[in-house]
């Protein structure tokens, strides 16, 4: 039944919807569906404003509990993260089925509650994501995770075990005969069965065992496998095949209600700069829902996770949404009629360029640094870039980089910017610090006294906190150094096993500050007891309330004082470093340096980047006067 409502005020609807926070702060009213709004208020009108149903959205006791694990963890989350910003909130569907895939997956257990965060906030929808079954089994993550109703999946990965004999191959030119020395492939190994290679080299799943010698594989290994194997007979692990067939039943379930979905399609957390091979989980969701419910309207939400430093306390992070991606029916119809990999396939590269558009990924990690160096020294003209576009602009560095590389002024200024880098590091100081220069020996004097008492000042004011709680410091570095050694040696794709310190921090802290709280309480209320320090009138207990209100209190303003403290210790060092006079004249011929090169990459940027995006000069008018923050990367 049509509702009485008017074409205008359908537009009106429309437009209030699709913006969100960051979008109105920043002036980013986004064109692409503004020009759309006419007609789709039309087909509204016609259709009754009929979303259809989603269950994420009603209120009910799992909501509320959900509601409340997500508040309680962002609250930490804001602790942990200086800043944690949304970009293009407005493109999340506010009605019907929907499967966020999320990529790049690097920072383990904090990933899903941040993405599942900024989709609460900005548009009012909860999502469950799908969790590593051997995580649920964890005490703490487990049950947060089916506090906010996660889905468990089993992973092949997780059941690994090291297979019998050494693998190697014959040549390039058959990369999917995998053969092997001593191994029992007959008795190991099976169609669907995971073969994984040491040393971040992948895995790949097996099509057929011919012998217990031999066998063949579905899809070969990353490139440099192949020669990695030909050389030397390596050694591997095997996982069994693992029926999904309950995790699909309840994601297609939740889909059919109207709900969300959440998922990381590389399959697992890592710290790599660039994207690791998506898996097919996705594809089959989006896929077999439409199959046995063809009249589902399932969107796909691309998402980048986007952090500076995110295994680093007080660092940033920007969400970034993508637009809805809708199946399209030719895959569809290619999906039932039986060429299942084909149409899986085809969507994965949808869903991997959709993805290639919110993130930021690179070959290298010494490429990515160059890139984010360019960006900091790229200045546009009378303006300044807002973190929301930091990444935008990192994203479209890399694509310019990846089209440009063999040019010469490309490669002069990679090498460049490669040096400047390693002057930064070598002086111990980093970019903004470099202006310093600038300044004449009474004014760096100045600030040096000036800076220094003052840090004196916050040191006092942040030492009782340090004291109280440096047990949690302690543990926290300890324990996430010990649980990043314990993944790097069981995975496969991760480079330092960075992607698990923050979640590991995050978690040692939530478990031992109450502790620590109630311990120093009770501690207090004993000796008010035993000393009589209280008078009579007032009961002990009230010392054990005060102190459980006030010692949070006090770690808070420690980390907020050792923040600042922090900043200022690190400007410290630059001008030390003007006082020498040999230090004092690398800076600045390092100004110089850096003037001259940030010229060199704005002219550079200036002329290709209108060739590779036409809407060039529209993202610079995005940008805001407001200051951007100095240590964004």
């Amino acid at each position: 039944m049509a509702l009485p409502v008017t074409k205008a005020a359908v537009t009106s609807f429309l437009k209030e919807e699709r913006r969100s926070k960051d979008d109105i702060e920043h002036g980013n009213l986004v064109a692409e569906y503004d020009q759309k709004e006419e007609a789709e208020s039309s087909s509204l009108l016609e259709n009754g404003l009929n979303y259809g149903r989603s269950i994420d959205t009603e209120s009910t006791f799992m909501g509320w509990v959900y509601d409340m694990v997500i508040w309680s963890l962002s609250v930490v989350f804001d602790l942990f993260f200086r800043e944690i910003r949304p970009r293009g909130a407005y493109r999340i569907p506010r009605h019907g089925p929907l499967i966020f895939v999320a990529a790049p997956h690097c920072n383990q257990f904090v990933d899903p509650i941040m993405l599942q965060r900024q989709v609460r906030n900005e548009a009012g929808r909860r999502m469950s994501f799908l969790a590593a079954a051997a995580s649920m089994k964890r005490a703490f993550v487990g049950t947060v995770a089916r506090c906010v109703s996660s889905i468990p999946v089993a992973r092949a990965q997780d059941n690994a075990k090291p297979g019998t004999g050494m693998l190697y191959m014959d040549s390039k030119e058959s990369p999917m005969v995998l053969k092997g020395r001593g191994t029992k492939f007959t008795q190991e190994c099976a169609p669907g069965t995971l073969i994984m290679l040491p040393k971040s080299m992948g895995s790949a799943e097996v099509e057929k065992v011919i012998s217990d010698e031999e066998l063949i594989l579905k899809k070969d290994f990353k490139d440099n496998a192949a020669d990695f194997l030909i050389n030397a007979p390596s050694n591997f692990k095997q996982a069994a095949k693992i029926d999904q067939s309950e995790m699909y039943h309840h994601v297609f379930q939740r889909l059919n209600e109207g709900g969300c979905i959440g998922i990381f399609p590389e399959g697992g957390s890592h710290d790599r700069p660039s994207l690791l091979p998506l898996k097919a989980g996705v594809a089959i969701m989006a896929l077999g829902a439409l199959e046995q419910n063809p009249s589902l309207d399932v969107k796909i939400v691309p998402c980048g996770m986007n952090y500076f430093h995110p295994n680093k306390f007080r660092s940033r992070a920007v969400i970034e949404f993508g637009s809805p991606l809708s199946v399209p029916p030719e895959l569809v119809e290619l999906y039932t009629s039986g060429d299942k990999r084909g149409a899986v396939a085809q969507l994965l590269n949808i869903i991997r360029d959709a993805l290639l558009s919110v993130t930021v990924t690179s070959p290298d990690y010494d490429t990515l640094m160059v890139i984010q160096a360019a960006r900091r020294l790229y200045k546009p003209a009378h303006r300044k870039i807002p973190l929301s576009l930091v990444v935008e602009m990192n994203r479209r560095l890399v694509v310019g980089y990846s089209k440009y590389k063999d040019d010469p002024r490309i490669i002069h200024l990679r090498e460049a910017v490669a040096n400047y880098n390693k002057q930064l590091m070598h002086l111990g100081i980093v970019d903004h610090q470099v202006e310093y220069a600038t300044l004449s020996t009474p004014e760096v004097l100045c600030k040096l006294v000036y800076r220094s008492l003052k840090l004196v000042f916050l040191a006092f004011g942040a030492l009782p906190g340090a004291i109280l709680f440096a047990p949690i410091f302690i543990a926290t570095k300890k324990i996430s150094k010990k649980k990043a050694a314990e993944a790097l040696k069981a995975s496969t794709v991760k480079i330092a096993a960075k992607d698990v310190i923050a979640s590991w921090k995050i978690m040692v802290a939530l478990g031992l500050a109450p502790a620590l709280y109630w311990f120093y309480a009770l501690l207090a209320t004993w000796a008010a007891w035993k000393y009589d320090l209280v008078p009579e009138l007032r009961p002990v207990w009230l010392i054990t309330l005060v102190s459980m209100i006030v010692l949070p209190m006090i770690s808070y303003a420690a980390l907020r004082i050792g923040e600042v403290g922090m900043d200022i210790f690190k400007s410290l060092k630059p001008l030390t470093t003007c006082l020498d006079r040999d230090n004092s004249t690398s800076l600045s011929k390092l100004r110089v340096t850096r003037k001259e090169l940030s010229r060199e990459v704005t002219d550079v940027i200036n002329s290709l980047g209108p060739e590779v995006f036409p809407e060039f000069e529209t993202l610079l008018q995005q940008s805001t006067h407001s200051p951007e923050e100095k240590k964004d990367a």
